[in-house]
Parts: C-alpha cells; sequence; structure tokens
C-alpha cells in the first residue's frame, strides 16, 4: 500500500531475478532480545545479493549481523526486513551478503547484474504488505 523509501531509481526494482529455492541451512545469531540463538530454518528464495528466509521462529531486529551454514560454508548476512506470518509464530527474514559469493548455492545465476551497496539500508528496512 504504502511507498517504500528508496535511495533512488524505481522502489519496485530488485536488484536481480530471484530464483525459488528450498534449501535448509543452520542460521546463527542474536535475537531482538539480544539472545543467541541458532535455528534450522530454510530459504524461500536466493540470488547473489542476498535470501529470504522462512520458518524463522526468533523475532530479529534490523541490521543484525547473522551468519547461515549451508554444507561446509559460513555466510554472513545482514536482516534488512523481517514480517511476522499471521496465525503462525514463523517469521520471514529477508536478508542482505554481506560479501556476495555467487558459488554459495550451486545454482546458475547467468546475466544477474550486482546492485550497488545501499548507503542506508534502514531505507529499506519497512517493507509494506
Amino acid at each position: 500500500m504504502g511507498d517504500r523509501m528508496s535511495s533512488g531509481g524505481s522502489t519496485n526494482k530488485r536488484s536481480g531475478d530471484r530464483t525459488k529455492a528450498v534449501i535448509p541451512v543452520r542460521v546463527k545469531g542474536k535475537d531482538s532480545a539480544g539472545k543467541a540463538f541458532e535455528e534450522l530454518v530454510i530459504t524461500l528464495d536466493v540470488n547473489p545479493d542476498g535470501i529470504r528466509l522462512g520458518s524463522v521462529h526468533h523475532e530479529l531486529n534490523l541490521l543484525e549481523e547473522i551468519t547461515v551454514f549451508y554444507r561446509q560454508r559460513k555466510i554472513q548476512f545482514r536482516v534488512i526486513w523481517t514480517k511476522k506470518m499471521k496465525g503462525t509464530s514463523e517469521f520471514h527474514v529477508g536478508l542482505q551478503a554481506v560479501a556476495q559469493d555467487f558459488e554459495a548455492w550451486g545454482l546458475n545465476f547467468a546475466g544477474y547484474k550486482r546492485q550497488p551497496a545501499a548507503q542506508s539500508t534502514a531505507s529499506q528496512a519497512s517493507v509494506g504488505a
């Protein structure tokens, strides 16, 4: 409904196409209460710049860094949005990769264009419905 604030350009334009991928991963970090947690969750979709997680049972703070463990990899992400799913205790969480890794997911991202790092990710923090 409401317009999302953006640092220029179209507000509906993503950095690239997401690849739907349901991949079990382990996440480790601190929840919104500052308490350490570790949880098995799933990715809903991925691209080299970030991922969207489902089945997260901890509320996370925006801009908090968390670690995602996938196979032998340990990948750092920053929380850029979070959404409580109606009627459940689960959250969907949008994560932005701290460093890009095209090989991390074993998926083909041919033609993917890297989005320049936003100066302020806080401006993208509130996501409308």
